[in-house]
């Protein structure tokens, strides 16, 4: 499943640059699906929702960095775990994401659409 941020979060910034995916934002920032990966263009998402890759979208939070569940792959086809956990400084603060349950086979998949 992908992970997400929680309100514990102090904005220190460490797990960004972490993200193989670019999935993580700071608060407030506007993201798009083409940033850190090979997508660009209209494309229709593993979860079957068709997007335009490169239109910005408002930020998730406004008040702590956030993960974009789409391209959030738990750094599978990257790292053997989750580079932001690894380097968060507060326990707890980065989880894995009831809302977004995914095989490790799906988020390989997510892997490979991102990066073609």
């Amino acid at each position: 499943m992908a992970v997400f941020i929680t309100d514990t979060c102090i904005n220190c910034g460490a797990c960004e640059p972490e993200c193989p995916n670019q999935a993580i934002y700071e608060p407030g920032a506007d993201w798009s699906m083409s940033e850190g990966t090979s997508l660009t263009g209209m494309v229709t998402l593993l979860n079957g929702q068709e997007v335009d890759a490169d239109e910005m979208q408002a930020p998730i939070s406004d008040e702590f960095y956030f993960i974009v569940a789409d391209k959030c792959t738990e750094c599978k086809g990257f790292h053997e775990e989750e580079q932001c956990i690894v380097f968060c400084p507060v326990p707890d603060c980065i989880i894995h994401d009831p809302e977004h349950p995914d095989t490790e086979d799906e988020l390989l998949a997510r892997q490979t659409f991102l990066h073609g």
